[in-house]
C-alpha cells in the first residue's frame, strides 16, 4: 500500500465515521468530510440539519471549523462520504469554503461506504476561483 493510498483510505475512513454521527433527521441524507491540515492531523465533521432548512450545515463546513478550531490553517486534502446512486461532491458554498483554506491541486476524494468512488481537485470542482491571493495587498 502506497502512502498517498494509505493518506486516502484514511481520509475516507474519517469521513465515513463522521457520517455516521450526522444528524439528518429531515432529508435522511448523511454526509461525512474529514481534512487533512498541514501538521498532518485530520479533522472530521459530518451534516447537521435544522428544521429552519437554510440554517442546517455541511459535513465539510464542520471538517473546516475543526480545523480552525485545532490550529490549522491549510488543507491539504479532502474526503467526503455520503451513499447515493452518483458520487457526491461538496456543494458550491463548500467548494468556496473549502478554497479559503486550499490550493486548486488539493485533491478532493469522493466515497461511499463501499470506497472510493471518483477524485478530482478543487480546481476541477471550482475552476478559477476566488481565494485569498485575489484580496492580497
Amino acid at each position: 500500500m502506497t502512502a498517498a493510498s494509505t493518506l486516502q483510505d484514511r481520509l475516507i475512513d474519517a469521513a465515513r465515521q463522521a457520517r455516521a454521527q450526522a444528524y439528518a433527521p429531515y432529508s435522511k441524507f448523511l454526509v461525512g468530510a474529514a481534512v487533512l491540515d498541514e501538521h498532518g492531523a485530520i479533522h472530521a465533521g459530518c451534516n447537521v440539519e435544522n428544521a429552519a432548512y437554510p440554517q442546517g450545515w455541511c459535513a465539510e463546513a464542520s471538517a473546516l471549523a475543526a480545523l480552525v478550531l485545532a490550529g490549522g490553517r491549510r488543507v491539504l486534502a479532502v474526503a467526503v462520504c455520503a451513499e447515493a446512486p452518483e458520487p457526491v461532491t461538496p456543494c458550491g458554498g463548500c467548494r468556496q469554503k473549502l478554497r479559503e483554506f486550499a490550493a486548486g491541486d488539493c485533491p478532493v476524494w469522493v466515497a461511499d461506504l463501499q470506497g472510493l468512488k471518483a477524485s478530482y481537485t478543487l480546481e476541477a470542482l471550482l475552476p478559477h476561483g476566488f481565494g485569498p491571493q485575489h484580496l492580497a495587498g
